[in-house]
């Protein structure tokens, strides 16, 4: 059956998977809803968006996704509160993060009301999948890949732009233990470390893989040039505090500009929280865990929210954090998580009601 919501066409599944769904057991990124958005872009320009139901797609092997890499994405959430009401969280950042993305990789941009519209008019088709169970959510990832095809080095001349959901639970459980990164980088200067680019992560991988064998769950990853200065956590910005500031690094072409940092600094500013955005050298980490002075470190990002490290190692040697009564990330992800979820006031204009 076709409908049509924000002069968008909605083809519905035939049957919904809900009701095969264990909605107290969600894994993160494991179970999708029953419908998606697709926007494709030819004959230079983007073409009306669709809901359709969840489908495989069909590529050609030419396809120039395959050969030259050419995708973006973004991460988001939506929640409800005890009303029922729908939230989503800062999503003209996604909108205006994705096209910085798009614009780096030679992708065209997406028009902000095919973005705002599509996901609008999708929410509302799978609003029963957005579970209500505390600390659960529908993440949502938006993505932009070369559909277009050819062996050619260049630009692809299709794209194809899509929505897809998924009901989850937590991302991560309990802390984990990180390894300072000595030899690999994540990004480069003047490359594309601060698009949220596929290759970004799949660079990831081999080096974090590299310090699960050692022990460790994730990369504290290092500038590409002399690997003295902390620039991010895994897939996430990362956080340090010095006995009770919290420091942070700017953002750079090597750095993203994450929604979640910004909200961190943003909050802890107005709790009265030093906060400092500036370079920080894996010395001063070092020297601060082996002095006393280094209070915690955390990743903060979009599907953890706030994700606190116990302990890193470096140089062949580890170094544990105290287990403190009262962190800045517990009361840090708190305050997020109530404005998302719409459990206390929004000073900052965040929290977006469907």
């Amino acid at each position: 059956m076709s409908t049509i919501i924000n002069d968008i066409e909605i083809i519905k599944a035939e049957t919904s998977k809900i009701k095969d769904i264990d909605f107290d057991n969600l894994k993160f990124g494991s179970v999708f809803s029953d419908h998606m958005l697709e926007c494709d872009f030819k004959d230079g320009k983007w073409q009306k968006p669709k809901i359709v139901p969840y489908h495989p797609i069909t590529l050609d092997p030419s396809a120039k996704i395959f050969h030259y890499g050419q995708s973006v994405f973004e991460g988001m959430k939506a929640y409800k509160d005890t009303n029922n009401d729908v939230f989503l969280f800062r999503p003209t950042d996604n909108i205006k993060r994705l096209n910085i993305s798009a614009k780096r990789m030679a992708i065209p941009e997406l028009p902000e009301n095919y973005f705002m519209d599509g996901l609008k008019a999708l929410l509302k088709v799978d609003e029963a999948w957005i579970p209500t169970n505390e600390g659960s959510s529908l993440y949502i990832r938006p993505f932009i890949f070369a559909s277009g095809n050819g062996f050619h080095a260049s630009p692809a001349n299709e794209y194809k732009f899509i929505i897809c959901t998924a009901p989850s639970g937590s991302y991560f459980s309990g802390k984990v233990k990180v390894l300072i990164e000595e030899t690999y980088s994540r990004s480069a200067n003047g490359g594309v470390g601060f698009a949220k680019a596929g290759g970004n992560y799949a660079g990831q991988f081999y080096p974090t893989q590299l310090a699960i064998d050692k022990g460790y769950q994730q990369v504290i990853w290092t500038d590409d040039n002399t690997h003295e200065y902390i620039e991010e956590a895994g897939a996430m910005n990362i956080f340090v505090r010095i006995n009770d500031t919290l420091i942070t690094g700017p953002t750079s072409d090597r750095i993203l500009d994450g929604i979640t940092r910004k909200s961190i600094i943003a909050i802890a500013e107005s709790k009265g929280i030093p906060v400092e955005v500036r370079k920080i050298t894996v010395k001063e980490v070092v020297d601060a865990a082996k002095n006393g002075e280094l209070k915690e470190m955390f990743g903060a990002g979009t599907a953890a929210v706030i994700s606190p490290i116990a302990g890193f190692g470096y140089k062949n040697e580890d170094f544990d954090l105290p287990e403190l009564k009262e962190t800045y990330a517990s009361l840090l992800k708190k305050q997020i998580t109530d404005i998302q979820t719409n459990k206390s006031e929004d000073s900052f204009g965040w929290r977006y009601k469907l």
